[in-house]
């Protein structure tokens, strides 16, 4: 599914920063108050953001938190979506309940199923002052006579103010009748054992117990040889240093800092893959350098002596760069076991997004359905316009320099950074009017010996498909890797690198592709504008929902195009 939203006012700006209008508010006091004491009272009263853990002492401080950090204006989505004064109990109820992340919340049409039940009627948070304050706002919403006459304009607001007080009453009637039904389901299942929570991750360590995924990671050379050149040449950095290797599979990037001269290296990894990383350690006379520990990283202690690490190893980058969330746990390893000033390897990544013509990839996956032996299967292809596409394009393919949504420096990131909303601009470098069917990202990743975050003008490593340094530090038979003099710039960091992008030769990444609905064309210098969003999948957190908003600008003198949202999953 796809949504129109208005074109951007001012183009290049970010699509999803409302403006918001000053709600008043007001508490549920007696009947003989005036309207003055019922909203002062709810003034001095405590008020939880809608989608975070911070309070204020104040309904406004808490509207112009949520308006200033995550871009919602509650008045404004109920204004926008028509809601009624139950339909808004409800909405507020929703996110609360949901713990919904403010850009879900953007998208609602006020149509979903759930605006019509009872069971977001019942207050998420006893007393909500922001449920409280929408009586106000409801009735401040009716047209008031304006009219010369005070007499008449009192007579409105009393009967608005009447109108309110009754919703009130109703609602409290109501949510008493439901609350007493929840208390006789409870008593009912009072018995049951409590349902276990979910788990995400036991399919996705098994998966790593297999061989074959790990003959993949290894055979890619871009991937695997970065690696072994950044740890090999920088003897200094790892000669008597002690190690964490997080995620550590077969074990290679272990083997690798052993060589380098590493003092110590732990070895953590939580399938049953760890097993076979001993014997193989074993195997290569490393088992006095390299201890393996089979465990998940947040629960693991570290063996006898071992207290901070140097430097953190991982290779942690998924589809996506973010898909399986295993940078959490590096960040956890970080936190709790590298010492201050200690190196993360790698130290940064970015991802990337770029315009793509993805015309091929739309005839294999998509078009095809189209006639199959004469046939209309196009019911097949219906819903993967929602999923992303993990495949190789060409260089060919993509219609723009690509531009970084989000830059990730290892030793600051912190573990709410990987839920994000960034703006991008897109220019065009079509050499002819050209169709772009699809956003492409990939993501490029740094090794800064210092772990200093790069200078903006590094260019990432682009390798092409059977350059020697595909197998330069690829040691063969146990055999010393070729030695290559690094460059020595004065003041200039050796920064190593990889890419996984459409320019370099293919990794087992890949890039991910997400196709549009609504495919558009551009001309060189159309601009194409808009915000990228990324948050993990609310029923499975190793996976990732992505949200797309963008409108496209033919050129200066034209008017940019509605803004086109849709909606992606990563798994």
């Amino acid at each position: 599914m796809s949504i129109h939203l208005p074109p951007p006012t001012q183009f290049g700006e970010p699509l999803d920063s409302p403006e918001n209008d000053s709600s008043s508010s007001e508490s549920e006091e007696e009947e003989d108050q005036t309207w003055d004491d019922w909203q002062s009272d709810s003034i001095t009263q405590q008020c939880k953001s809608l989608f975070d853990e911070k309070v204020f002492q104040s309904i406004e401080e808490t509207l112009e938190y949520d308006k200033e950090k995550h871009h919602f204006v509650l008045e404004d989505v109920c204004k926008a979506l028509s809601l009624d004064f139950h339909k808004r109990v409800r909405l507020i109820n929703f996110i609360r309940k949901n713990n919904s992340a403010p850009t879900h919340a953007l998208v609602l049409t006020g149509n979903e199923p759930w605006f019509s039940t009872d069971e977001y009627l019942v207050p998420v948070i006893e007393n909500d002052p922001l449920i409280q304050s929408s009586f106000n706002d409801w009735s401040d919403d009716e047209e008031v006579d304006n009219g010369s006459d005070p007499r008449k304009k009192i007579h409105d607001l009393e009967q608005q103010l009447a109108r309110a007080r009754q919703s009130f009453l109703e609602y409290r009637v109501l949510i008493s009748e439901k609350l007493d039904i929840t208390k006789d389901i409870q008593s009912v299942h009072e018995d049951f054992a409590q349902k276990p929570s979910r788990d995400d991750d036991t399919h996705y360590f098994e998966s790593y117990e297999a061989n074959d995924i790990h003959a993949v990671m290894i055979q890619d050379k871009v991937r695997t040889s970065t690696y072994a050149k950044f740890i090999l040449s920088n003897p200094t950095l790892f000669r008597d240093a002690v190690v964490l290797d997080v995620g550590c599979g077969t074990g290679i990037l272990s083997l690798f800092a052993a060589r380098a001269g590493a003092k110590r290296v732990i070895a953590v990894d939580a399938s049953d893959i760890a097993l076979k990383a001993e014997k193989i350690v074993k195997e290569n006379g490393f088992e006095n350098v390299i201890t393996v520990v089979k465990g998940k990283i947040e629960d693991i202690t570290m063996p006898e002596g071992v207290d901070k690490v140097d430097i953190i190893i991982s290779e942690w980058m998924g589809y996506a760069l973010l898909y399986e969330s295993m940078l959490d746990s590096v960040l956890v390893a970080r936190d709790r076991f590298l010492r201050s000033g200690g190196i993360m390897a790698p130290s940064q990544s970015q991802m990337m997004v770029g315009l793509c013509d993805a015309s091929e990839i739309w005839k294999d996956r998509i078009g095809f359905w189209d006639d199959v032996y004469g046939f209309d299967l196009s019911v097949m292809s219906s819903e993967l316009y929602d999923e992303a596409i993990v495949d190789v394009v060409g260089p060919e393919t993509l219609l723009c320099k690509a531009y970084p949504v989000k830059d990730f420096v290892l030793s600051d990131v912190s573990p709410r950074d990987l839920d994000f909303a960034s703006s991008f601009t897109l220019s065009s470098t079509a050499d002819q009017r050209t169709k772009v069917s699809a956003f492409v990202l990939y993501f490029d990743t740094y090794f800064s010996p210092s772990g200093h975050p790069i200078p903006p003008s590094t260019e990432v490593t682009l390798v092409k498909e059977g350059e020697v340094s595909l197998a330069e530090m690829w040691p063969v038979g146990g055999k010393p890797a070729h030695k290559r003099r690094q460059s020595s710039g004065k003041g200039k960091e050796n920064v190593t690198s990889f890419s996984t992008g459409p320019h370099s030769s293919p990794t087992h990444w890949k890039q991910t592709i997400f196709m549009l609905r609504e495919p558009f064309m551009v001309s060189e210098g159309s601009l194409v504008v808009g915000r990228f969003l990324c948050t993990k999948n609310e029923k499975n957190s190793r996976e990732l929902n992505v949200e797309i908003h963008y409108s496209v600008k033919d050129n200066e003198s034209s008017q940019p195009g509605p803004t086109v949202v849709q909606f992606f999953k990563v798994r």
